[in-house]
């Protein structure tokens, strides 16, 4: 897959909102004029937001925006696992599989999600709601075996009960914006 799109391959319009490049311009203020290509990790989170995954048209719109080589911004897009290099279910659950929490039932914890949401790692649920990720350590090996909901909301001492009880409440999350979403037509 190449991820340096040409001129004639970019998108037509802006893929990104004005919403979005103000939030990146408060980002790049943040640094020297002549830095602002050190705003990439933030920019990158910022466009994931709203366009829910870092396409290559994202990166290319990124690159340009910061005035950078495409293929430096997928540096940094495939470096950490907190982007989505591809669409993701509605809730991205990355669970920790690092030492610490492989000693505290991390292993064990995986496979209870992968039976309950008959998937495996990287695969996502047939109706959309769920994706399985392996993440590196999270900082919180007190709390292990830990898990991260959409890279924003960490979850501890995933046992049995607690992964259950979290589907559940993910499941009826889902289902009320489903509701909000159709009732406001």
């Amino acid at each position: 897959m190449s991820v340096q799109l040409s001129l004639t391959e970019r998108p037509s319009g802006p893929v990104l909102s004005a919403e979005a490049y103000k939030k990146i311009d408060r980002e790049i203020a943040k640094y020297p004029a002549d830095q602002r290509q050190s705003a990439v990790m933030s920019a990158l989170t910022i466009a994931q937001r709203e366009v829910g995954w870092v396409s290559p048209e994202v990166e290319a719109e990124v690159a340009a925006y910061l005035g950078m080589p495409p293929i430096a911004v997928h540096e940094v897009a495939t470096f950490y696992n907190m982007y989505d290099l591809a669409p993701t279910g509605r809730f991205k659950l990355t669970v920790c599989t690092n030492l610490p929490c492989a000693l505290r039932n991390a292993n064990y914890a995986v496979e209870t999600l992968k039976a309950k949401l008959g998937i495996g790692f990287n695969e996502t649920t047939a109706d959309g709601l769920f994706t399985l990720k392996e993440g590196e350590c999270m900082g919180a090996c007190g709390d292990a075996p830990v898990m991260l909901i959409n890279n924003h909301r960490m979850c501890s001492w995933m046992s049995d009960d607690r992964i259950d009880a979290l589907l559940d409440e993910l499941r009826a999350e889902a289902r009320g914006s489903t509701t909000r979403t159709e009732g406001g037509r």
